[in-house]
């Protein structure tokens, strides 16, 4: 290859006026560009014949690349000398006024034409540009915008190029006309446009802004609306969009031909039908007499397609052909049919699981590798993946295989998420104490698809440990067996709740069994030992009083307040007066009174689960529905019996607004030897999961505090000063009972002031919810963030209250409690985080607000 001379002779070059065999090339005027791109975009070389008309051909070559504004050739002797000018580079390209069009977006369309920093400048490509950005403004109906462009010369041969947007506003819809339109009025084909003349709302909505992609929408709307009415000759015969002179102001016009309506005479289908006609029949939606639906028609292409796609034929083809007559205004539609060959499966592969097994993923498949390619059993296995609640989202391709027509391999990609959640907490309580907990719950164990929980809580008043397994899979058909073990101390005379204490140990094995693609069986086998220990002022419900206690002088009887609260007490009568049945006998038994204060209950739960939810968690559409029964077994200590239902729905709308229903009903009593639902396994109501802006299991009947007693004489209990404290404890404030020191006795003002009566559920459950989940703007990944308006019902009732028990009733439609608000949940990596901010709409005097709510580890 020739080089640039270094030796070349000093005189000027001259003009090539005869033919000469070139000994060498020399490139000037070179400042960037290297010599060797001169050298290999001539067509002359060292060694060839330079003559006027290669000449002409390496200057062409030379200008098509672009990088020079002059080129000039000559010759000094045998030396072919080559002139250049060259274009400046771009050092820097500055845009200001855009804010319609991100500054991204246009830098990206510039460098797509040969604009951006480093590249040879050049005015035809920008002033190209400006003329396209124009356009793209003005399809946005931004007829006044206007782009200017200065290009400032730097050192070096460069250039700094500034565009000024000026973006202008977007016209206003000042008239939408059809023409030519007879069956159908104006308005009516007007509602169908989502472009509208400036309304109240257009402040919002800016429907009232012209754009050329929403006209385009528009037109297709009205030709749909014609065809699915028969009108298969219906056509837009032309659409005229005028600007004022303002450029402030759109009217459009769209001329249209409706024809006439027309029915359907025949349906047939032809073709290859490699399945029973009678089988595709079922698939066809028109039917002969019908009006022509477009609809209709496109839908039932699609049935046919599916169809046939299950059954191995992926690349099926399936046209509607109408064929009119316009003699009596009917059409006859013909399904042509073509199968394509049958195809196969080579290959079933996984990507973007980095934590879960292959195998959990391969046993979800309904789809088989060698067996014909079913597109029903390749979606129904991605829905599979997504349900099960470890991916954010699962998609699928079928790609052909290279060099066979009949072979596709299957590849599933997923997005792995949160699967679980932890939790651990150190914190102080004025009631509870210190208060350590940590909690597991991971629905893919090390990536196994085993679910396994861990709960270990401690405070003042209650120690809980607890561990769950479950293996969905025990079986390859899909049969679950899991276990759980637990132990639960609680002591909740120390909170004030009620003074009791119960210490529950248990556990139970449990087995899921398939009984079709949704829907599932469940049965568990548990046993549970539990010891209640009462103390001196248990609440009437769950031990009765008056009861005979060592130093009482006198019963003391207070009256309840419609609030929930009691009047100061007041003596029914001296002891010695007093007959002793009367204290040790109450008129209404306590449940302890009745049953004892130990239990070992063996329990017997079934229950039907069903689940079309298209995720298995943030579920966007389907429903779920679940039902169980737990029985206390004959010979359990205790027999009783709970039935619970649960069942929730997903309604998509429009453009990721949904609506979702949920409901949870509840309801269980004793049997045999035992007359009511034990206390302990009552239901409550209120907070998360429940009915928000109630404190968390608040709702409902409250508990009966105890009878009122008076003491003659100090205790043992003495402070400092030589007073007397309390009975049962130092700090002169347990149980909520302090003695008065100079009288010596229970101070009942302080008993009020500080003890309310406590929730104590009840046997019947009722609460549902319904929400508008609308997606957060400015977030691109939605599938982790949840945000809902909701309004909650609900309340815990009791068919056997106490005979003096706070706000305790039957089921009661009015008694229901409702609240409104607005929450958010985000899929966190330590679980569902989640936002509520909640107004009860109805709340009582005796029920506890919580506008504010938040917890880790369970979604609303």
């Amino acid at each position: 290859m020739a080089q640039q001379s270094a030796t070349a002779e000093s005189g000027a070059p001259t003009a090539v006026t005869s033919a000469f065999v070139v000994s060498d090339i020399r490139v000037e005027g070179l400042q960037r560009i290297a010599a060797g791109s001169v050298f290999a975009s001539m067509p002359i070389g060292v060694g060839d014949t330079a003559d006027s008309a290669s000449i002409r051909r390496a200057a062409r070559s030379l200008f098509a690349t672009g990088n020079f504004d002059d080129i000039r050739i000559g010759r000094d002797g045998s030396v072919l000398v080559v002139v250049v000018a060259e274009r400046p580079s771009i050092s820097e390209i500055t845009i200001d006024g855009n804010k319609a069009i991100e500054t991204e977006a246009l830098l990206e369309g510039l460098k797509g034409a040969g604009l951006s920093v480093g590249q040879v400048f050049q005015r035809s490509t920008l002033e190209g540009m400006q003329l396209e950005l124009q356009r793209q403004y003005v399809i946005q109906g931004r007829y006044d915008a206007a782009i200017d462009a200065e290009v400032i010369p730097e050192p070096r041969n460069r250039v700094a190029i500034n565009i000024d947007v000026d973006e202008g506003t977007v016209a206003a819809i000042k008239h939408v006309n059809v023409v030519g339109n007879k069956v159908y009025t104006d308005d009516d084909l007007k509602d169908l446009f989502e472009l509208k003349t400036t309304g109240l709302l257009s402040f919002f909505t800016n429907d009232d802004k012209y754009s050329r992609e929403k006209l385009t929408g528009d037109l297709e709307k009205l030709t749909s609306y014609y065809m699915d009415r028969g009108y298969l000759q219906f056509a837009i015969d032309s659409t005229q969009v005028s600007v004022s002179p303002s450029k402030e102001e759109v009217y459009i016009t769209a001329n249209v031909s409706e024809g006439e309506k027309f029915t359907i005479s025949e349906v047939d289908l032809s073709g290859d039908l490699v399945l029973p006609e009678a089988d595709l029949r079922r698939f066809v939606l028109v039917r002969d007499g019908q009006t022509f639906s477009q609809q209709l028609v496109t839908s039932t292409e699609d049935y046919l397609t599916r169809r046939l796609g299950n059954e191995g034929y992926n690349f099926a083809k399936v046209t509607g052909i109408p064929e009119m007559n316009e003699d009596d205004n009917t059409v006859a539609i013909k399904f042509f049919v073509d199968p394509g060959k049958r195809t196969y499966v080579r290959r079933i592969s996984f990507k973007g699981n980095t934590r879960t097994a292959d195998s959990v993923l391969r046993r979800e498949m309904r789809q088989m590798e060698s067996a014909p390619a079913s597109a029903a059993a390749i979606e129904q296995s991605r829905i599979r993946l997504q349900r099960l609640g470890f991916f954010s989202k699962a998609e699928v391709e079928t790609p052909e295989v290279p060099g066979h027509d009949d072979l596709i391999d299957v590849e599933f990609s997923v997005e792995e998420q949160t699967s679980g959640s932890i939790g651990a907490s150190l914190g102080f309580a004025q009631q509870a104490g210190l208060i350590l907990s940590l909690n597991l719950q991971q629905n893919n164990f090390l990536g196994t698809g085993k679910r396994v929980g861990i709960n270990l809580s401690s405070s003042q008043f209650q120690d809980l440990y607890n561990f769950s397994y479950t293996n969905p899979y025990f079986t390859e058909d899909g049969v679950s067996r899991g276990f759980n073990v637990f132990f639960r101390s609680t002591d909740l005379a120390e909170v004030n709740v009620a003074s009791y204490t119960t210490d529950t140990w248990g556990g139970a094995i449990n087995f899921g069994y398939p009984i079709k693609e949704t829907a599932r069986l469940g049965f568990s086998f548990g046993l549970s030992k539990t010891d209640i220990t009462a103390g001196r002022f248990a609440v009437q419900e769950i031990k009765a009083s008056p009861r005979l206690l060592q130093g009482v002088d006198s019963f003391y009887e207070s009256t309840r307040l419609a609030d929930g609260s009691f009047a100061a007490p007041e003596v029914i009568q001296p002891l010695e007066d007093l007959p002793l049945s009367a204290l040790t006998i109450p008129p209404e038994l306590g449940f302890l009174d009745e049953n004892g204060d130990s239990y070992l209950n063996w329990t017997v739960t079934s229950s039907w689960s069903q689940s079309t939810l298209n995720r298995g968690q943030m579920a966007t559409r389907g429903a779920a529905q679940s039902v169980a029964l737990e029985i206390s077994m004959p010979g359990s200590d205790l027999e009783f019996y709970k039935l619970t239902y649960r069942g929730e729905v997903f309604y998509p709308i429009k453009n990721d607004w949904i609506l979702h229903f949920r409901s949870e009903l509840g309801y269980g009593d004793g049997y045999g030897k035992t007359t009511e639902l034990p206390f302990y396994e009552h239901f409550f109501a209120g907070g998360f999961g429940s009915v928000r802006g109630f404190e968390v299991n608040t709702l409902g009947p409250r508990s009966t505090p105890p009878s009122i007693y008076t003491v003659d004489q100090p205790t043992t209990g003495i402070d400092e000063n030589g007073n007397p404290t309390e009975i049962g404890g130092p700090d002169g404030r347990q149980f909520g009972y302090q003695l008065n020191p100079e009288s010596g006795k229970l101070d009942f003002e302080t008993f009020q002031q500080q003890r309310r009566a406590a929730p104590f559920g009840g046997n019947v459950l009722v609460e549902g919810s319904a929400e508008l989940l609308f997606p957060l703007p400015f977030l691109k990944d939605r599938s982790r963030v949840r945000s809902a308006f909701f309004i909650d019902v609900g309340n815990v009732f009791n068919n056997r209250c106490g005979i003096n028990q706070p706000n305790c009733f039957d089921f009661d439609a009015e008694e229901l409690r409702y609240s409104a608000g607005v929450g958010v949940t985000w899929l966190s990596g330590f679980g569902p985080l989640t936002f509520a901010v909640a107004k009860p709409l109805n709340a009582s005097e005796i029920d506890r607000e919580e506008v504010f709510q938040f917890t880790l580890g369970q979604s609303f």
